[in-house]
């Protein structure tokens, strides 16, 4: 594996719906100020995906056709997901990335801080992984602030892993990794922060993140 295995990156949004989005906010939002925050962190993660120098293209993948459409006009590729579940449809979208597609960066859409900095700090890691040792595949990973879950996750190539997300999906990744022989690395950051809970949303408007997604 070169630095090569980075010139055609492809990053995935996956997001399930705006109905019941973030069901967990629905004490301080109601359902459609949910569904407008849901939309709003994909603005956000779309734009700076685009505006990333080592992105080649940018596919959001759910089953909502609303939001499908709302990606569209964001400048996305869209991938309406026919299978259930958060790892079927990253399978999904990983095949619809095609044989040109030379590394993926799977990319929540419910980070406040997302930037094209943020993004591009993944691939330079994977850059360097690469270039101490061409022949091994590549896994970056930043883990969420609780340190059992995956905020974000790049691989190279992309099939060099199963996706594992879910509960303890940080060990499961690195796990898969371990097996695959690539080379693992992990990333701190502005990515290692999602918004899930109330307090969460009241911690991300203290620090400052996110605050397109939330007006």
């Amino acid at each position: 594996m070169s630095v090569e295995g980075l010139s055609h990156t492809v990053v995935i949004v996956p997001v399930r719906s705006l109905s019941g989005a973030k069901s967990r906010l629905g004490e301080p939002l109601d359902a459609e100020e949910r569904a407008d925050l849901v939309m709003a962190l994909l603005r956000q993660t779309v734009g700076a995906a685009l505006a990333a120098g080592r992105v080649a293209r940018v596919v959001v993948v759910s089953m909502d056709r609303e939001l499908l459409d709302s990606a569209r006009d964001m400048g996305a590729a869209t991938l309406l997901q026919r299978t259930s579940g958060l790892n079927e449809g990253l399978d999904e979208a990983r095949s619809a990335a095609g044989a040109k597609a030379t590394a993926i960066v799977v990319l929540p859409a419910d980070l406040p801080g997302v930037a094209a900095s943020a993004i591009d700090r993944l691939a330079e890691a994977a850059e360097r992984a690469a270039a101490a040792v061409p022949e091994r595949p590549v896994v970056v990973l930043v883990p969420d602030r609780h340190g059992s879950g995956t905020n974000a996750l790049l691989v190279m190539p992309p099939d060099a892993i199963t996706f594992r997300f879910g509960e303890g999906s940080r060990e499961a990744h690195r796990a898969a990794a371990t097996i695959a022989g690539a080379t693992y690395l992990e990333l701190d950051g502005p990515l290692s922060f999602d918004v899930d809970t109330a307090e969460d949303l009241l911690e991300a408007d203290m620090l400052g993140l996110g605050h397109e997604a939330g007006r």
